[in-house]
């Protein structure tokens, strides 16, 4: 599958510190992962599918909580994508493989400013 990616763009990024007294009262946040894909345009001509693909993400650690959108438009060249289903696992994990990236360098820079020591870093099991 080739691709051409534009940038990623952050369309959402949050950090709070842990609230434990607040949890209590209304449930602990879970981590959550979901990759979506939005269908942009089928080129018949070229044989190519436009697509953006949407990271949404609540990430929950021992001090903090982060969560937000990150997305990318991606150009699938030599194959028309009629549904999203049609991506095999491999695939979604290739194509969301660049917003994962982002959330890990964004978690690092902010938990490093925020906790006045070493970033956190993420890392994340594919598989």
């Amino acid at each position: 599958m080739e691709l051409v990616r534009e940038k990623e763009f952050v369309n959402q990024y949050h950090y709070d510190a842990r609230n434990l007294e607040w949890e209590k009262e209304h449930g602990e946040p879970k981590t959550n992962f979901e990759v979506t894909f939005q269908l942009v345009k089928k080129d018949q001509e070229k044989n190519e599918t436009v697509i953006v693909a949407v990271l949404q993400f609540m990430i929950v650690r021992d001090e903090f909580v982060i969560s937000g959108v990150i997305s990318q438009m991606v150009t699938v060249k030599d194959r028309i994508i009629n549904e999203p289903s049609e991506f095999s696992q491999v695939e979604v994990e290739r194509l969301a493989e660049p917003l994962l990236d982002m959330v890990k360098r964004m978690t690092y820079e902010v938990t490093e400013i925020a906790l006045d020591r070493p970033g956190i870093n993420l890392e994340f099991n594919t598989k």
